[in-house]
């Protein structure tokens, strides 16, 4: 069985995040979300949705929260 893990790295995507989980959910074996500090409610509104939802503090490098996304990947 193959399965594919979709992976988002998001910041303050409130408006977005809802529309951006609902297109994949019935094709993806998961949905991972990365918050890398929003201050609005995209974490809330991610882990309401059923994604796997993460936390990781940015530090001005994009692989680092790429790489930390797909070691999360089941």
């Amino acid at each position: 069985m193959i399965t594919v893990s979709l992976c988002m790295i998001v910041k303050n995507e409130e408006k977005n995040i809802e529309r951006a989980l609902s297109w994949g959910k019935d094709i993806v074996w998961e949905q991972i979300v990365v918050d890398t500090g929003s201050s609005d409610r995209t974490a809330e509104l991610a882990g309401r949705m059923g994604a796997r939802l993460f936390h990781f503090d940015w530090i001005d490098d994009f692989a680092a929260a790429k790489n930390y996304a797909i070691e999360q990947a089941e």
